[in-house]
């Protein structure tokens, strides 16, 4: 079989738990969460296996994990080994090819050119626990699009192949969720309109559905097919600006779980600038309200920083100072900018 395109999405299976699992193997096999503690208001980071099987999800406020499963152990993030292990993660996968990293548990590579992209990606499954200790969940296909929902096909130690042509069979049974771009208002719409799965959304009336979405309506058949033509962007030199965005599937006005998303994507900034030897001068946040209104707020620091405590504190100022407490938001975001090449740590003050 002929792949003119290969693109390989790889999602590493619960990743701050196994993390975790890696230093403490007694906790193996038990309902286990990362995230805060309830008597915090603490919040789901990342959930076992066994603790899904009871309806424990990442987000999810700890004090109701704990109703749902009440031996449920719950842990801090350790994020110093989160990263040290990301590194690790994604040193072993650039060896495979052009990298496009898109947070410390996931990457895309990209495979074209390959005589049979599939073994790589067999090879790169087994890997991961032999040489990492952590599992891996992976996805071959011609787009990212394809190759993501691939990646999240079999969870977890998945293999998921998509052969050139099945793109479109291959989504077809799939909710319209799973397809970049397609959030739960874009999602509520379609079902309006009696469609609630990617097969149904492809064989659509294009005259019909750009009565309700207009201009956007070519794209979003084109993704019901499978068709992305988006590349697998590698580093290429020094980048102005390093940032983390994440939109909710249901806005949210917690305080606790937004705190908690603040802080993944502050370990996840600071992750990138230590990797690149960059230290910061701006640290940014990014609000966006559930009508859509989005504004960016940044503080300058006194010293260039790319630790991640530093980068989370300084963005927990900026977003309680902006944020009216119980507005909901529909996607919240942090950067780090002005960058300067850096021999090490340094606390940032502001």
């Amino acid at each position: 079989m002929s792949w003119s395109r290969a693109i390989l999405h790889v999602d590493m299976d619960a990743f701050f738990v196994n993390v975790h699992l890696l230093d403490h193997p007694e906790d193996t096999g038990i309902p286990l969460a990362v995230g805060g503690m309830p008597d915090e208001r603490g919040v789901v980071t990342s959930a076992s296996y066994e603790a899904r099987q009871f309806g424990v999800r990442s987000a999810m406020p700890t004090s109701q994990a704990l109703r749902l499963c009440p031996q449920l152990k719950v842990v801090a993030a350790n994020w110093t080994r989160i990263r040290e292990c990301s590194r690790g993660v994604m040193a072993l996968l650039g060896h495979y090819g052009p990298l496009e990293k898109m947070s410390v548990d996931e990457a895309y590579i990209d495979l074209s050119g390959l005589a049979d992209p599939v073994a790589p990606a067999g090879e790169i499954r087994e890997r991961m626990p032999a040489e990492m200790n952590l599992p891996a969940s992976v996805g071959l296909a011609t787009s990212k699009l394809v190759a993501k929902v691939a990646s999240d096909f079999n969870k977890p130690r998945g293999l998921t192949i998509v052969s050139p042509g099945e793109e479109a069979a291959f989504l077809a049974p799939q909710p319209v969720r799973a397809i970049w771009g397609i959030g739960p208002r874009t999602a509520e719409r379609l079902a309006a309109l009696g469609i609630t799965t990617c097969g149904q959304l492809a064989a659509a009336d294009p005259d019909r559905l750009r009565e309700r979405f207009g201009r956007d309506t070519d794209s979003l058949l084109r993704r019901a097919r499978g068709e992305d033509e988006r590349p697998v962007q590698p580093d290429r030199g020094p980048p102005k600006s390093i940032s983390q965005e994440w939109t909710f599937s249901r806005d949210v006005a917690d305080a606790e779980v937004l705190r908690e998303h603040l802080r993944r994507m502050s370990a996840d900034v600071a992750d990138e600038l230590a990797k690149r030897n960059l230290l910061a001068h701006t640290i940014r946040v990014k609000f966006r309200w559930s009508d859509f209104t989005t504004f960016t707020r940044q503080r300058s620091l006194a010293v260039g920083t790319d630790d991640a405590a530093t980068v989370f504190r300084v963005a927990d100022v900026i977003w309680r100072e902006n944020w009216p407490v119980g507005r909901p938001m529909r996607l919240l975001g942090v950067g780090a900018a002005s960058l300067v090449a850096g021999e090490g740590r340094q606390l940032g003050l502001f």
